[in-house]
């Protein structure tokens, strides 16, 4: 007795393999998430690609490279599916970042293909620059702080560097969580240094200017004992200045036209023209004796006074009054008022 057994004929399904199952795409560039199926059955394979969100976003659906349906409004224009499966995405956005997943069937396959491919998209980094309040800071000086920022870019990493060494979280030197910030709790001398930082994603890096930080020591002047003693000496006090030709600012008030020699034995100026002599004798000069001072010159006169009566008309007071201010008039100024 002889048993048949009977079995089942091998059936192959759709094999998809894909050279990266990681892309990092530029906003406004294109992404390439390529893959390969293969097949036993001629047939023409319908692709699917979905983005996967807490609903799963369907991007496009073909037979071979012939899109079925209608795309949604945020994919047209920017689709264009291959023979093999693969996908090409125009004028990339920060919104298409994501995991897209691929399904290959055949109609004569038992089984259908997947496969998924992680698509990162990213603002490219530009130049950055380390920001602080001053470049001069006093020693012991507290919390200084100083800050690397940069306008786009996205999914920025940071890092610092002090004298082109690299810095890390240390007991003064303190970084933030982002390490965007760079915090001296508490400056000394040896933070006297160039600092810069690096900013870097998945797509870029670019490192700032190196910018100097310049430490002071926070000491007081020091003064000498006189000046402690007589702190009025650190001040100058201007004097007045005086007008040419005056010797003093208060009255008597004296006047002179040519400045004293230095040399009291030095004789006086004379002028070099000749005159005829006269038969006028002239007075004898007499010679001051070495050491005498000179005489200061006399004091100013008081301007005279003039006497100017109450009225010009006698007519106009009582004789008392007016024989009363003749009287008290000065002698040059009675005639005026006999008159």
């Amino acid at each position: 007795m002889f048993i048949l057994s009977t079995l089942p004929a091998c059936v192959e399904g759709v094999n998809i393999t894909s050279p990266d199952t990681l892309i990092r795409g530029t906003v406004g560039g294109e992404a390439l998430l390529s893959v390969r199926y293969s097949s036993t059955s001629q047939d023409s394979p319908v692709i699917k690609w979905q983005l996967k969100r807490d609903k799963p976003v369907t991007v496009v659906q073909s037979i071979s490279t012939e899109i079925i349906g209608n795309l949604r409004p945020e994919y047209r224009d920017r689709i264009l599916v291959f023979e093999n499966g693969t996908l090409l995405l125009h004028n990339l956005r920060l919104s298409d970042e994501g995991t897209y997943e691929v399904e290959i069937s055949i109609t004569d396959d038992t089984f259908t293909g997947e496969r998924s491919i992680n698509l990162t998209v990213d603002e490219p980094i530009s130049k950055p620059q380390v920001y602080m309040l001053t470049t001069t800071v006093l020693e012991l000086t507290q919390n200084f702080t100083l800050n690397c920022t940069h306008e786009t870019g996205t999914k920025a990493i940071y890092s610092w560097a002090k004298g082109g060494h690299p810095l890390h979280n240390e007991t003064r030197l303190l970084l933030s969580s982002d390490q965007k910030v760079l915090t001296i709790a508490r400056v000394q001398m040896s933070d006297d240094d160039v600092y810069s930082c690096m900013v870097e994603n998945p797509i870029s890096s670019l490192r700032s200017p190196a910018v100097r930080l310049t430490v002071y020591k926070d000491a007081a002047p020091i003064m000498s004992d006189h000046e402690r003693r007589n702190p009025v000496s650190l001040y100058i006090l201007k004097e007045k200045d005086s007008s040419p030709g005056e010797t003093c600012s208060s009255p008597p008030c004296y006047s002179s036209s040519i400045p004293p020699s230095s040399d009291p034995l030095e004789s006086p100026a004379r002028s070099s023209r000749r005159y005829p002599r006269t038969p006028t004798k002239s007075p004898p000069h007499h010679r001051r004796r070495r050491g005498q001072s000179q005489s200061p010159p006399a004091p100013c006169s008081p301007p005279s006074r003039v006497y100017v009566p109450a009225t010009s008309s006698p007519a106009s007071m009582s004789p008392a009054r007016y024989a009363e201010d003749l009287d008290q008039a000065p002698q040059e100024s009675r005639g005026f008022l006999e008159t």
